[in-house]
Parts: C-alpha cells; structure tokens; sequence
C-alpha cells in the first residue's frame, strides 16, 4: 500500500519553517531555517535540506546539514543565527544559497555544484567597490532573502524587514534604517549589485491608501515567476498569514492578490483572529509547481512558544486570472487528496489544535498558558525521539483532522496518558461518531469504542471533556 503524505510533512524531530521550495531534476528540495526542539530563540542550529521524487511527495530524504555558519569569515559564533535562506541555480549551473545572520543587517552567500551538497562560502552581497550591502552609510537593514534568475539571465535579490517601532529595542540594538521591502538586481557573478536597492511595495509606514492598506509587508521575502508573471510571496504585518502580489516586471508595480494561507485559517470563510482554528504565530514560505500541481509550503507553531517551528504545505490553484484562493490548513496537503479512513494516525497531523475558549497567537518570546494543549515531543530533535504528541488537552479542548474518504469504520481508537478522567467525543461535521472513556494512568493506553457509521470524504474531530488533561499520541480506524 503507497506511503500517505501528511502534515507537517517532515519527521516529527524536524524542524525546518521558512520553507523555500524548489524543483531541480526529478526531485523537490526544502530549504529553509533550522530550529531546534524547545528552542530558546529562532534558528539555532545550521541549515539542512531534505528532498523528495516529485511522483512520491511521502517519501522525504534527509539530505544533511548544507551549510556551517562558520564558514562566513564574519561570524562570531555558533550562537549566531542562521535566518531564512533562500537558493537559487545560477547560469553557470551552480547553486547560491542567500542568507542573513540574525540581526547583523547584511547578506551572505554560499555556492555549491549541487542542490543539497556542501555549500561553501562565497562573498557577501556587495558594491563594486567591496562595500558590503547593509554595512555601508546610509544602507538600509537586509533581512530574508529572495532571489530569482529570470529566464534572461537577470538576477535579482529581494529582502526586507518591518516590525513594530519597539522591535528593536526589545532585542537592546540601535534602531536601523527600513525601507520596507525592496529588490536590488545583481550581476551576473549573483553577489555584486548591479542597481541600487529600490522599494517595491508598501509596508506599514507608507500603505495607507493602497491596495496594501490591510496587509503591509512585514518580512519573508520570496519571488516567483509564472508564465509572464512575477508573484511576489510575503509575510505580512498579522504575521500569521503568507500574502502574494503579481507584477508583469520584477522590479515594481506590484498590485495586492490577496492571502495564500493564514496558519490559524483565519479570513477563510470570514474569519476573524479571535476565531482562529490554531495557535498562530509567524509564517513564511513560497509556492512551488510539482508534477502539474500547484502547492504552498508554509509553517506551524509547536512547544507552546514561536521557536520551534515546522514545515506544512497545501495544494492551491493559480487560476486564469492569475488569482490564488486562499486555502485552508489540513492534514493531507501533499498527498493528493484524502487520507485513508483506516489504520493508525497520529495526533501530531492535527491541522486545528485548540483549548475550549479557541486559539490564541504565540507572542514573540512568551510561553502560551496552562490551559491551552499543544505540540511537543519527549527527548530531543533527533531521529531516535519521534514521538510527537499534543499535550495538555484539558477539558474543552479540540484537535482536528482534515480529511479522511471514510468507508464505515467499525471501530475507533485512541492512545493517550496522563491525569485525565473523562472522554474524548469524535465528530464528523458536527455528528457524533463515538465517544471514547479514558482514564488516569503514567503509561501510553489504547482507549477504544465503536463508531457510528460514516462514509464519505470527512474531518474528524476529538474534543477531551472531563477533570485533569490527556496527552493525545494517536488514533487508530479500524475496519
């Protein structure tokens, strides 16, 4: 029986968020930040790459650590942070890897002769002159790359970083010069400017009036070229949301299209933050085309705080407009459709995670409260601990599943521990599936009961009611 895909669509001791994804040969490869497992603060660890056959998105190979922040001659230390990358292949045929340490403000990039090899360091983005980019008077700040060879060989490199007016002070570094998001076009070498950086849509300092008005940019610089068109991906000022804007050329007049994926699904339907159906927190990512289909990569929240992050991905459709709909989170988003309605799944696929009183945002360097559940795992970020769980499921609280082509299971299972004395109720839209006695105990104890026939594509959810709390490690249909 073929491998499902699911989501996150990594193992569950990964965490790679600021998903970049690329197609190169018969294969698609991810690259992005690298977090650590109850991180302390955002990519900590060096970047990785994993990879997988474009006719098989369930089967992802680790491809190793790709690059060492020592390699750059201005590192201080491997407490410097390795923020989101980006790659591009060069006309040479060659590989550049475009990233920025913490909050340095300058770009560096490394090279390597193939997509998930050793990249090597390769020069800062800088003048003809050597003056590196950020580092000169007057520059402004350089934050998440992005970068496109266009089909003439033209290369350009975007970045940019808006937070709130405060930011800066919070982390005790002097207030930089902002331009909003900006591109700057590069020679051929892929590391000397060509033209200077120019501002390329508004953010929340100049968007009063524009199409732009309601999503400003705020970070997370990523360009794609469809066709003719240029789609500029970005994070906006919510955080939790991956916008887009089109443009016929690459370098300016960009109009607003709209939202792509918001990782609590809010304005989905109408759907407002207070009604968010997950924790949100930041979010950045691209769009990718993979054996005719177009998919969003995008990322999640885990560990009850903002620096432990996880790669997800949905399909979406460009249409003949050139509009992109916004799509919902859900559990299956590679798999090319449904997941099976039998077998065992686990908890850690849940696309909706919630406490009785709904979803709130994971505020930057704060620990979400005792009464929400979450993601986590036991042990570290490391191939022999992938036992990803939710914890903390008090009463109230509801994960969901999206989606599952149901044919009558007979039987519904569920694998939990901990201080709960109570039941979890399985629903399908609303109708009630089962309703599952559990009990206190130390140990992971299968809990099971019959259920209510179901066929037909549905999302299942559990809700835990009763005293104390559950940790939820997985579920079984059986038929």
């Amino acid at each position: 029986m073929k491998k499902q895909a699911m989501n996150p669509f990594l193992p569950s001791y990964e965490y790679v968020p600021d998903g970049e994804p690329y197609v190169f040969g018969e294969r698609v490869y991810i690259y992005g930040s690298h977090d650590r497992f109850n991180g302390t603060q955002y990519c900590q660890n060096n970047y990785v790459c994993w990879s997988a056959p474009v006719d098989d998105l369930a089967s992802w190979r680790y491809e190793g650590v790709i690059y060492d922040k020592m390699e750059d001659p201005l590192c201080t230390g491997e407490d410097r942070l390795l923020f989101a990358p980006d790659v591009a292949r060069g006309a040479d045929g060659r590989y550049y890897l475009y990233y920025a340490f913490d909050f340095a403000g300058f770009m560096s990039v490394a090279v390597c002769d193939e997509p998930a090899g050793t990249y090597h360091f390769y020069g800062h983005v800088q003048d003809k002159a050597g003056g590196i980019l950020g580092k000169r008077p007057g520059d402004c700040f350089q934050f998440d790359p992005g970068v496109l060879v266009d089909d003439d060989g033209s290369v350009y490199l975007y970045s940019g970083f808006c937070p709130a007016d405060h930011f800066f002070d919070v982390l005790h570094l002097p207030t930089p010069e902002l331009m909003g998001p900006m591109v700057i076009e590069l020679e051929r070498d892929m590391k000397t400017i060509r033209t200077e950086p120019r501002s390329l849509i508004p953010w929340i300092k100049n968007c009063k009036g524009t199409d732009f008005e309601a999503h400003p940019f705020f970070e997370a610089s990523s360009i794609r070229k469809v066709g003719r068109t240029y789609y500029f991906i970005y994070s906006s000022f919510h955080g939790h949301e991956l916008c887009y804007a089109t443009s016929l050329s690459p370098v300016g007049d960009f109009a607003f299209g709209g939202t792509i994926i918001s990782n609590g699904d809010i304005y989905l339907h109408g759907r407002t933050d207070a009604q968010a159906l997950n924790y949100t927190g930041n979010n950045h990512g691209s769009i990718v085309e993979i054996a005719g289909q177009w998919y969003v990569f995008y990322h999640r929240q885990t560990n009850r705080h903002q620096f432990s992050r996880q790669a997800c991905a949905e399909r979406i459709v460009i249409d003949e407009e050139g509009r992109i709909a916004q799509v919902e989170m859900t559990s299956c988003g590679l798999n090319g459709g449904p997941l099976r309605g039998e077998g065992e799944y686990e908890a850690r696929i849940a696309c909706n995670l919630m406490s009785r009183n709904g979803a709130v945002r994971y505020e930057f360097g704060e620990v979400l409260g005792p009464e929400h559940p979450y993601f986590t795992q036991e042990g570290e970020d490391r191939e022999d601990h992938p036992n990803q769980y939710i914890a903390n499921m008090t009463d109230g609280a509801r994960a969901i599943f999206k989606y599952f082509d149901l044919a009558s299971p007979k039987r519904i299972a569920v694998r939990v521990r901990g201080k709960a004395e109570g039941r979890f109720r399985v629903t399908a839209e609303e109708a009630e599936a089962a309703v599952i006695p559990v009990h206190a105990g130390t140990e992971w104890t299968w809990y099971s009961a019959d259920m209510a026939p179901l066929s037909g594509v549905h999302a299942l959810q559990f809700v835990y009611t009763g005293s104390g709390s559950a940790d939820f490690e997985r579920f079984c249909l059986e038929q």
